[in-house]
């Protein structure tokens, strides 16, 4: 996940091609202006969005076994964050099918001109892509089952607001999927205590923890609490 240079010359470039699957990004502050704690951690510097490695973790049926154990069925609705090149995307979209939706969202506006392309070369008409911002995915309020976060919530250099924000775009019973390494802090990944002590300091709740060499990493599952935490409120994790 990589700054987005220009999410109005995405939006234009996207528009001249003729997609149909484009959420407008509506210019304009946050969906909050509230001050939000930075991390008490290094931030993972991001790796490549390019694709060329989909042969090999299908070979380990990653992508299979996440959306398996995040129950992935026909007819949801689910967002892609970081989705870069697609490669959930694209399973993602043929898992929930015709009548099921993805929302690929990135802030890197080069990588989802690659996935505009991608999905108009293989024609998905259930997908539709949406540029975000460091600190707020801009995804419609109760809206999505699943919304995937696989190997890049160490990337999210504000993820208290991020988190914060993420929040009302879940409807009832919806639920966020993490994939992540359980490796040191500024790293490529993130010790599975750390996440879990930001998650829940913005009032979520952990559902599900299981450790998957065969995805490299771990799979944990959250749903909303009872209650969001006010931002001055959120306290920050120790990284150690």
């Amino acid at each position: 996940m990589r700054a987005l240079a220009s999410g109005f010359a995405l939006m234009a470039a996207l528009a001249l091609a003729g997609c149909d699957n484009v959420v407008p990004i509506v210019p304009g502050p946050n969906a909050t202006e509230a001050v939000f704690p930075k991390p008490d951690r290094p931030i993972a510097k991001v790796v490549s969005n390019q694709f060329s490695n989909e042969d090999a973790r299908d070979e380990r049926n990653e992508a299979k076994v996440v959306m398996d154990l995040a129950n992935i069925r026909p007819d949801m609705t689910v967002a892609d964050i970081g989705a870069g090149e697609g490669y959930y995307t694209i399973r993602l979209a043929e898992r929930v099918g015709k009548n099921g939706r993805v929302l690929a969202q990135d802030i890197d506006g080069e990588a989802l001109k690659r996935l505009f392309q991608r999905v108009e070369k293989e024609r998905l008409e259930n997908i539709s892509i949406k540029p975000g911002v460091a600190d707020n995915p801009q995804l419609p309020d109760d809206s999505f089952d699943r919304i995937f976060m696989v190997h890049m919530y160490h990337e999210v250099s504000d993820p208290y607001a991020f988190l914060w924000n993420m929040w009302p775009a879940l409807n009832a019973g919806g639920q966020i999927i993490v994939v992540e390494s359980d490796s040191r802090v500024g790293t490529h990944g993130l010790p599975h205590t750390l996440l879990f002590c930001e998650f829940e300091a913005v009032g979520y709740v952990l559902a599900e923890y299981i450790e998957r060499p065969d995805i490299k990493g771990y799979f944990a599952r959250f749903q909303r609490g009872a209650k969001r935490t006010a931002p001055e409120a959120i306290k920050v994790c120790d990284a150690g």
